[in-house]
């Protein structure tokens, strides 16, 4: 079953274009299902694996006392892998297509106030080259809603700033035109101009955001750079770059944005991934309704 599991994981890398994290959970997930049809069930080949193997599986990760969000995560895993062998013709059936996939429960992403935002939008106040550089980054990231991956990918060619918006490369490799806010665009006209040059050094690349060599910002670097701001800020709520992505998408529906149009700055597939940010506003709504209201 290795055979089949690396050609999977070169279509969903290849022609598929997943991110590489992406790909790398499924690795783990397809891993670990290998390693218990084989060593558990005593199951060697693909065409031998019957729906009974595959509830096996199930039984055997809730028995391990994984949490919901995960054995479903790695259920969908072994569903696409069946599906994947069967439309290949690597095999004659899909043995886990009368499965039921156990449901995640949907958690609500958490998101900052506008104060919170605020607040750590103005925690990089100096006027030093990465002061100048982590105010763009922060307001980059709020003003796009893009993911950190897309965000420390962008290069100049990528900011079109007398414009008014950037280019961005997503998830399978597919386009998209985000608007940039008037400070955003500030913020980032200024870095060019007067913090990237220094932070450069002798690097020459198109990049746009970089550390103190001059090379490509990490995620790393990205993170620490966050959790710094956050401690300036004194923003107690866990903070992570995808904090702010959920807080852009829920202050425009708050806004009365049109949901269709966030879907598309957000890059999402499916309309249906952008609609729990309306039931975060929802939420907050209540929330405000019954601290405000007299008669809550």
């Amino acid at each position: 079953m290795e055979q089949e599991i690396a050609e999977f994981l070169h279509y969903i890398r290849v022609e598929r274009g997943l991110a590489p994290n992406t790909i790398q959970s499924y690795q783990r997930d397809l891993k670990q299902y290998h390693l218990y049809v084989n060593q558990v069930e005593q199951v060697e080949a693909l065409a031998l694996i019957e729906r009974q193997h595959v509830l096996q599986f199930l039984y055997y990760l809730k028995d391990q006392g994984k949490a919901e969000t995960t054995v479903a995560r790695m259920m969908a895993a072994v569903r696409a892998f069946h599906q994947f062998a069967l439309r290949e013709r690597l095999a004659e059936r899909d043995p886990s297509v009368h499965v039921e996939l156990p449901k995640a429960s949907k958690r609500l992403p958490k998101v900052l106030s506008l104060a919170e935002v605020e607040a750590l939008l103005e925690a990089p106040h100096g006027a030093d080259a990465f002061s100048i550089r982590n105010r763009a980054l922060l307001e980059a990231l709020y003003a796009t809603g893009m993911r950190v991956t897309e965000l420390l990918s962008l290069t100049l060619s990528d900011t079109h700033l007398t414009m008014g918006f950037v280019r961005c490369i997503g998830k399978g490799n597919k386009e998209r035109i985000i608007p940039l806010g008037r400070k955003a665009t500030a913020a980032i006209e200024h870095y060019v101009k007067a913090s990237r040059p220094i932070l450069m050094k002798k690097q020459r690349h198109e990049v746009l955001f970089v550390n103190h060599h001059g090379k490509p910002l990490s995620r790393q670097g990205f993170w620490k750079v966050l959790k710094q701001l956050a401690a300036q800020a004194r923003i107690e709520k866990e903070l992570t770059p995808h904090t702010l992505r959920h807080s852009f998408a829920t202050h425009l529906l708050e806004n009365g944005a049109d949901l269709r149009a966030v879907q598309e700055m957000l890059g999402h597939a499916d309309i249906s991934t952008t609609q729990i940010y309306t039931h975060v506003t929802k939420v907050r709504m209540r929330d405000v309704y019954a601290q405000y209201h007299p008669r809550a």
